[in-house]
């Protein structure tokens, strides 16, 4: 049974995963995983790799927890999989009605993460203020054009990974601001392997060296940690806010999204639907967290 939860813990940060403005991080923390998960990817090093080629198996399995982490990513994988195809026609068709099932997740996970500062203080308060405004600042960067080079897509998989590790920050939306977010969507789902390839690669360095640092900052600084993490949540709201519009510029013939403009909903059927969603999507982050916490 807590082989099961675990792998539904995957499959959710696997769907956030794939979700602009929405983390996977996000979901280990509130899931209560976190701490474990980056514990376990930061063992990844020289020991482990020599337990591993010395034919130690079992000693390696236990030190960087990996039926823990199998299990785990399993879900992940799965998720990202099967998501990949439904998400990018979810948001080419109903964006808003989409965005606002998100913005509820977000509102909720806020409060969630921000509970767990033990001391709030104006080391807190700072490290949240400074989170928020990077989170702000990222929603106003304006989208690059799509690149397929094998550095770049290398350099995207970092990015990617970031939700998986920083719970707040969106991989996927830095995707978006890269310019790869749809490239990527679709080699998912044809198995584009040239794609693929440089971004699991990017995605493993990034596991290993954001792990190692936040361990390093939970261990000596977790409240100010925390406080960071909770100002990405936060201001994560701006990016993922249902009713904006994209500003274009036309390129060379092609045109690019160069920033957005934040509207005020109109009040009709389709906001009711957004209003339920938003309600939707709080309660079930809300109800996780307090699954997690009896836990």
């Amino acid at each position: 049974m807590k082989n099961l939860i675990l792998l539904l813990k995957g499959v959710a940060m696997g769907a956030a995963n794939v979700i602009p403005g929405v983390s996977g991080g996000t979901v280990a923390f509130i899931t209560g995983i976190y701490e474990r998960l980056i514990n376990a990817l930061k063992r990844f090093d020289l020991q482990s790799l020599k337990l591993f080629f010395g034919g130690n198996f079992g000693e390696f399995s236990k030190r960087v927890d990996l039926n823990f982490l199998s299990i785990l990513f399993l879900g992940v994988f799965v998720s990202i999989l099967s998501l990949a195809k439904i998400l990018e026609l979810a948001f080419e068709n109903y964006e808003v009605l989409t965005l606002s099932f998100f913005f509820g997740l977000i509102v909720a996970s806020v409060l969630a993460v921000g509970r767990k500062i033990e001391l709030i203080n104006l080391a807190s308060i700072a490290s949240f203020i400074f989170g928020t405004g990077i989170a702000v600042s990222i929603a106003f960067l304006p989208p690059a054009q799509p690149n397929s080079s094998f550095f770049y897509l290398t350099l995207c998989g970092v990015a990617a990974v970031s939700s998986m590790i920083l719970p707040g920050l969106s991989g996927s939306y830095v995707l978006l601001l890269m310019g790869n977010y749809v490239l990527v969507l679709r080699a998912v789902s044809s198995f584009d392997f040239s794609i693929l390839v440089p971004m699991i690669l990017g995605c493993v360095a990034g596991l290993v060296l954001l792990s190692r640092l936040l361990s390093y900052l939970f261990a000596n600084y977790k409240d100010q940690t925390i406080g960071i993490l909770t100002g990405f949540v936060f201001g994560s709201l701006l990016i993922i806010w249902p009713w904006k519009t994209t500003l274009t510029e036309t390129f060379a013939g092609k045109e690019k999204a160069t920033g957005y403009i934040w509207n005020l909903p109109e009040i009709n059927g389709q906001f009711a639907i957004s209003s339920i969603l938003i309600i939707s999507g709080f309660l079930l982050v809300y109800l996780l967290e307090r699954k997690s916490g009896r836990q």
